[in-house]
This record gives structure tokens, sequence and C-alpha cells, in this order.
């Protein structure tokens, strides 16, 4: 069930990430950027439920790695399907939008609660400020890259 659910999670990864580079190139760099960022320690945890389930570190990495291979297959599909869709990019991008806000407001706020006493609360303010931080200077560093932007 893990890779199962991991190769549809990668798959419309993908597909967001031809959707955004569709709409534009600097948007692309950003989204794809922002998404290995959150695939990382996505795929660390798979790697480890399925080392805990009993698979070898061989087999379990093979495993995560065609799940992981969803993805291409969801950006090149994403990518010739949106080409005649070009009016449901901006829905798709709102909808991708509005799933990781509400994944920070329904997972991550809440755990901000548990820990009030103010050197924790000092910490997770810095920590938000840094994320902040992190994707400004993401979307930066994109325009720099991308000629004319």
């Amino acid at each position: 069930m893990v890779i199962v659910g991991d190769s549809f999670h990668n798959l419309v990864d993908g597909v967001i990430i031809a959707g955004a580079f569709l709409a534009d190139i600097e948007l692309g760099i950003v989204t794809a950027l922002a998404i290995i960022a959150h695939e990382v320690p996505q795929e660390v945890g798979d790697f480890l439920v399925l080392l805990h389930s009993g698979y070898s570190r061989r087999r379990a990495f093979v495993y995560n790695l065609v799940a992981s291979g969803a993805m291409l297959i969801g950006g090149v599909a994403g990518y010739f399907a949106l080409q005649g869709l070009r009016g449901w990019i901006a829905p798709l991008l709102g909808v991708a939008a509005a799933s990781m806000l509400y994944v920070a407001i329904a997972d991550l706020i809440p755990g901000l609660h548990k820990r009030v006493e103010p050197r924790a609360a000092a910490a997770q303010v810095a920590l938000i400020l840094a994320g902040i931080a992190t994707v400004w200077g993401v979307g930066r560093l994109a325009g720099a890259l991308v000629p004319g932007s």
C-alpha cells in the first residue's frame, strides 16, 4: 500500500510540475524545487516503512525508486495532456496550492500549539520565518536563472 500510494502521489506531483512549467518557467522551477524538498523526507519515510515491514535494503530501495519514477510518467503525461487543456492549468495549480496549505494548516499548525513555552514558541516562529525566507529566496534565484524574468 505504501508503494501504491506513493506512486499515485508522485504521479500527481509530476502533473503539477508539468502544469507549473506550462504556466511559467519560473513557476515551474520553484514548483519543482518545492516538490523535491517535500519528497526527500517523504521517500526516506517510505524507505523506513518498507525496511520495518521486512523488506531488504536493496528491495526497499528498488521499490522506492520505481514509485519515484511515477513522477516522470506524470510529468510527461501531464505536459502532453495539458497542452490541449490550457484552461485547466490555473485551476490545477490552485488545487495544488490549496492542498499544500491544507496540509500546513491541518497537520502542522496544531502541533505548534502543543509546546507553548516561550523558547519553543520562538523556535517555531524562527522556523516559519526561515521557511518563508527560503520560498522567497528560491523565487528570486529562479527569477535570476530565467532570462527575461
